[in-house]
């Protein structure tokens, strides 16, 4: 859905950073406001209501942006985002204090509800029908990098300096990126658009080309948040140390950026289709989750090896899909809402695990995600089977 030009390797870096803040904001505040070195968070309820507010703002304000990137250019809502996620930012790294720190995490995701889905619909514009793959392989890559180091330098960075210095490093990254992809990223002109009715986007939103990889894009963050989250508890229940669990989520997230890459060119060269792929990719989340079952450390190991794998297929294949499936004038809006559903998974993931762990177990929590994930393409899977051949 792309044009037919592929774009210049500034311009395509310049996205890719920006998916980058996006992630490494994220996870680098989330994964260090309960630190002690931090200083500011002292309860428990402080800390959940502080995640809660970013992925709020995300979850309310990404359709809305990607509506709007539509209607005035990716380019703009990008700029836009950046500038108010180095303001937002900035505002705590300067005045400090608890109630700055709720304005700031409120602002970084409302920020981030602008420029994530522009960042994508801009991958989408700017690439050919024929790079698609290829170009949401690297995209997805770098934002899994962010995940990756969000938590570890940012706990240097708070140790080193408290939060007001981490929040002063993501100032000066989305500055930096911010001024990068003004000067590499050119100005797509939005296309004509129909006039479209509520009932016709609720029409669109309940195609199968949208929900598909919608659900799967949705039900890969929910493997990659439970296992995040949970995978280090097994991970003290196995006997392994605070190193050991922090190296098996990272095999996770390193798993997840390896294959990627690869899944979009295997898109992309026709050694793969995105309905095969995402359907491998769930099979491959839950059975990581089944894994995650068995005790001792090779079933954390093997889980989280597991889980990045399916998470890493699905999620270039899926955005590939939604791009390929959509009008070139909608894509803003299908890239907020699609990045909606995968909000959703982010918390629904880990709160099926926890609601069925508290009265049973831990494993019996992993069973039951694993089994949502594998339910549709078992279920696919055995109608082929019994299909009647010719």
């Amino acid at each position: 859905m792309g044009d037919d030009r592929t774009p210049g390797r500034g311009t395509v870096a310049a996205l890719y950073a920006a998916g980058f803040t996006t992630a490494f904001g994220a996870h680098g505040v989330a994964a260090t406001l309960g630190a002690r070195s931090a200083g500011s968070v002292t309860s428990l309820m402080t800390l959940g209501a502080l995640l809660a507010l970013y992925d709020g703002a995300e979850v309310v304000l990404k359709p809305v942006f990607g509506s709007l990137a539509d209607r005035i250019g990716g380019r703009a809502v990008l700029l836009g985002g950046l500038a108010a996620f180095a303001a937002a930012s900035g505002v705590y790294a300067l005045a400090g204090g608890q109630g700055w720190l709720w304005a700031a995490r409120l602002g970084q995701g409302a920020a981030a509800s602008a420029f994530s889905p522009a960042a994508s619909a801009l991958v989408a514009r700017l690439n050919p029908a024929a790079r698609q793959g290829r170009a949401f392989g690297g995209y997805g890559f770098w934002k899994s990098v962010g995940y990756t180091l969000g938590p570890l330098l940012g706990g240097v960075l708070v140790w080193a300096g408290g939060l007001r210095l981490l929040f002063t490093v993501l100032t000066g990254l989305a500055l930096a990126v911010g001024g990068w992809a003004a000067a590499a990223v050119p100005r797509v002109p939005p296309l004509p658009r129909a006039r479209q009715t509520v009932l016709d986007l609720a029409r669109r939103l309940a195609e199968p080309s949208f929900l598909a990889p919608t659900a799967a894009l949705a039900g890969a963050t929910a493997a990659l948040s439970a296992g995040v989250g949970f995978l280090p508890v097994s991970g003290r229940a196995a006997g392994m140390g605070a190193v050991a669990t922090g190296a098996a989520v990272s095999v996770l997230a390193a798993c997840a950026a390896v294959v990627q890459p690869r899944a979009g060119r295997a898109l992309d060269t026709g050694r793969l289709t995105a309905s095969a792929g995402i359907t491998a990719g769930l099979l491959t989340a839950a059975a990581g989750l089944a894994c995650a079952t068995l005790p001792g450390p090779a079933g954390v190991l093997l889980g989280a090896a597991l889980t990045g794998v399916g998470t890493g297929l699905i999620t270039p294949l899926g955005f590939a899909w939604l791009a390929a499936s959509t009008p070139k004038e909608r894509l803003g809006r299908t890239m907020g809402t699609a990045e909606l559903g995968r909000e959703l998974g982010d918390a629904g993931g880990p709160l099926l695990v926890a609601s069925i762990a508290t009265g049973a177990s831990l494993a019996y929590g992993y069973a039951a995600l694993a089994l949502v994930l594998a339910a549709v393409p078992a279920a696919r899977l055995l109608r082929a089977a019994a299909r009647p051949r010719r």
